[in-house]
């Protein structure tokens, strides 16, 4: 696994949105906080092209992601926000300079697209984290603002979890990959379909029916995702949905249902994901995991 080289102080952090339409008012709190810790921000106005629900056609936002993953003065670009629209665009990359000269690329949620592309076909680490969007003035401080500037930095993540009753606790050790999980099951089959032999792999999701969940982690048992995982970690299952008639699991459950025929440790409630609470992940990086004094530490 390449890792990209950490940030330190003047460095360069480029805004780009690979899916949804975003304003200079949503991310002008994320500039202030890049600032405020030492590093220069850059974005044009081609970061507020609109198409619809889009951040501008395909041409326009592949075009400026491209400039940016190519440009040596880029030190790492950060996804203003998801929503959907990446898949769209990530075919019409050349990563050939940023293989070259790597750099992190930083988001969630539908960013899992450019995660488990680059993981897949380049080897190269990226960083699960907060996004603009999701920070507002006078944050910094908070958790996973903190993570984020902690990851992008090189400083070490360290996260002690409280025990959750479906956890399948054991040590663990491997590189860490994954992401959304409607996103990551929408990519298979694909160029950007991750291969999660010997890996550990984190799931979160938001706003999907229980059925659906069950669907795909369906999929991932019967694809044979879970053969060989060394480890499954769990982040926000938010805003779930049930039927009329109800399912009858919450999502955690539908979850641990579908490892209890396999080995590897399975950890739940890890504080990632569509919620406020969404620490830093540096995916293809090797993560560590254990028990102690009836908490689960996790290094990353």
């Amino acid at each position: 696994m390449i890792i990209p080289p950490y940030l330190k102080r003047g460095d360069t952090v480029a805004i780009a949105a690979p899916a949804r339409k975003i304003s200079l008012e949503e991310i002008r709190p994320a500039v202030h906080m890049l600032q405020e810790a030492s590093f220069n921000v850059y974005y044009d106005d081609r970061l507020f092209a609109q198409q619809n629900q889009f951040a501008g056609d395909e041409q326009t936002r592949a075009g400026y992601i491209q400039e940016l993953l190519d440009s040596p003065a880029v030190n790492a670009i950060w996804f203003a926000r998801g929503g959907y629209g990446s898949a769209r665009i990530i075919d019409l990359l050349d990563f050939s300079a940023f293989k070259q000269h790597p750099k992190w690329l930083v988001g969630y949620s539908d960013i899992t697209v450019f995660h488990a592309h680059i993981n897949k076909n380049y080897d190269i680490a990226t960083l699960h984290a907060t996004m603009p969007i999701n920070v507002h003035e006078g944050e910094r401080e908070i958790a996973a603002n903190q993570s984020l500037l902690a990851a992008l930095t090189g400083q070490p993540l360290h996260y002690k979890l409280y025990t959750h009753p479906l956890n399948k606790p054991g040590y663990f050790e491997a590189p860490i990959i994954g992401g959304n999980l409607s996103v990551l099951y929408s990519l298979m089959g694909s160029p950007s379909d991750i291969d999660t032999d010997g890996k550990i792999l984190f799931i979160e999701d938001l706003d999907e029916y229980l059925y659906h969940i069950d669907r795909m982690m369906t999929n991932l048992e019967r694809s044979g995702k879970l053969d060989h995982l060394a480890g499954l970690i769990v982040g926000h299952m938010s805003d779930m949905h049930d039927n009329t008639i109800p399912y009858g699991k919450t999502a955690e459950e539908i979850v641990a249902e579908h490892c209890a025929r396999h080995d590897f440790p399975v950890i739940f409630n890890f504080p990632a994901g569509h919620e406020a609470d969404n620490r830093a992940i540096r995916l293809g990086c090797p993560l560590r995991g254990f028990l102690e004094n009836n908490y689960i530490c996790i290094d990353n």
